[in-house]
């Protein structure tokens, strides 16, 4: 299926059963969008159900079960419409079923949909992101390697299958080196597409944060091994060489699924995992407009961004910048806050909506 990225701006959004909304529609005419409500009403799972317009299981990882809503369990649906050009993106769920997808009416896999959108989104649950381990931080520069490259996601997907099959042989004792050569290959294969794609997000990330006016500061970004260790450059024959000792751990020791993000806050020098908190929310923000002003380079126009309670991070100041940015980029934002006067400098340059919990569901209602 050959898709183009079009406006890369959504025009509706209907949600069906999917979390606390049994039905929502919401028209958007391609402002940022500013939500609030208080919590637990429901905002949060408006923005995960765009994310879900992109490859993955969103912005909050969830289970295809957990996203039906309660007691209803008859499965979930999820409809959007692009703006010019125009395509109608689907995903759902039916009880017990797997997600399923569909572009313009026909079946389609989940990796056709980065061909449409591109999606990114910062949640509270990042704010920890430079102090936890590797694997968040993976997922962090995937996210954004996929919004470069649509085809990263279909690497990814190769590599981890051909690395499960080799563990499976690992755990089993399997000695005999015909069993493991063509997975290696298919391994070292993917993972070299992979580490070519990380590297040339960041060569990007790095570009748009040269000379660029903002108030929120610039991260050197780098790609490293597990523990500061070089990633092999022929995956290979490293994978042959280390059979024994990932054997005795029964599981796969190198390669791209070890990879790590490093960080340093650039005017200061230091790395991101021994700045404050508030430094730590900065430089996310900062590598979220830098992505974006990026792909608005590549592509004429910037993505979608989802920023779940992300005002309530910033001082006055630092707020209205961020929506300046934003506006400047002319993206379509998803913003929730817990009050409408988090979103007052930005006026009429934003549509606003209220989700309040009535009757055990939320209601979205224009503001």
């Amino acid at each position: 299926m050959e898709i183009g990225v079009g406006g890369l701006t959504l025009s509706t959004l209907t949600l069906s059963h999917f979390r606390s909304h049994r039905l929502a529609r919401i028209e958007l005419d391609g402002r940022p969008v500013a939500i609030s409500g208080p919590n637990g009403a429901g905002k949060t799972n408006i923005l995960e159900a765009v994310s879900l317009l992109s490859p993955g299981r969103g912005l909050r990882r969830a289970a295809t079960d957990d996203l039906a809503r309660k007691p209803d369990a008859i499965g979930w649906k999820i409809r959007a419409e692009t703006a010019a050009p125009f395509h109608e993106i689907e995903t759902f769920a039916e009880g017990g079923e797997s997600r399923q997808v569909r572009i313009d009416g026909k079946a389609a896999p989940q990796v056709a949909l980065a061909r449409i959108l591109r999606i990114l989104w910062l949640v509270p649950a990042m704010d920890r992101l430079w102090i936890e381990a590797a694997e968040g931080r993976r997922r962090f520069l995937d996210r954004m390697t996929l919004s470069f490259a649509p085809d990263h996601a279909e690497a990814v997907l190769t590599y981890e299958k051909a690395m499960r099959d080799r563990n499976r042989l690992l755990k089993d004792m399997v000695q005999d080196a015909h069993w493991y050569i063509a997975l290696e290959s298919q391994m070292a294969e993917a993972a070299s597409q992979i580490t070519a794609n990380r590297q040339h997000a960041l060569a990007r990330i790095a570009t748009a944060q040269q000379g660029a006016e903002t108030a929120f500061p610039a991260a050197d970004l780098s790609l490293i091994g597990p523990e500061g260790e070089d990633i092999p450059d022929d995956l290979a024959p490293a994978l042959a060489a280390n059979r024994r000792r990932d054997m005795a751990a029964g599981r796969t020791l190198l390669g791209p699924h070890r990879a790590d993000l490093a960080a340093i806050y650039s005017a200061k020098g230091a790395p991101a995992d021994q700045c404050s908190t508030g430094e730590q929310k900065a430089l996310l923000i900062s590598l979220i407009l830098a992505n974006a002003r990026a792909l608005a380079t590549d592509l004429g126009a910037p993505p979608i961004l989802l920023l779940d309670e992300v005002a309530a991070h910033l001082d006055q100041n630092r707020r209205a910048a961020l929506y300046d940015e934003i506006c400047a980029l002319r993206a379509q934002a998803l913003m929730t806050g817990t009050e409408p006067g988090l979103f007052d400098s930005l006026g009429d340059r934003a549509q606003s909506f209220t989700v309040a919990e009535e009757g055990g569901m939320s209601k979205v209602t224009p503001l």
